[in-house]
C-alpha cells in the first residue's frame, strides 16, 4: 500500500473555462490506477481508471481516434 497523495493537474490544453477534468498520473506505477476528477468540484468523488485503461486513452487522443466534435 502506498501513502503518496495524489498530485493533480489539467492539461495545458486545458484553457476553456474551467470545463475540464484533472488526474494525477503518479500514482499509476505505485498503485495502478489514474485518479480522476471534476476540477470545479475537487472535493467531490474520485474516478480510480486503470492505469493500462488511461494509457490506451490518451494513445487513442494523440491518435485523433475520437475525433473533434
Amino acid at each position: 500500500m502506498t501513502t503518496e497523495s495524489p498530485r493533480w493537474f489539467t492539461s495545458s490544453y486545458s484553457d476553456n473555462g474551467g470545463q475540464c477534468v484533472e488526474v494525477a498520473v503518479n500514482l499509476a506505477a505505485s498503485c495502478g490506477v489514474v485518479p480522476v476528477r471534476d476540477s470545479k468540484v475537487r472535493s467531490g468523488p474520485v474516478l480510480g481508471v486503470a492505469s493500462g485503461a488511461f494509457a490506451a486513452f490518451v494513445a487513442g487522443v494523440k491518435a485523433g481516434q475520437f475525433g473533434t466534435g
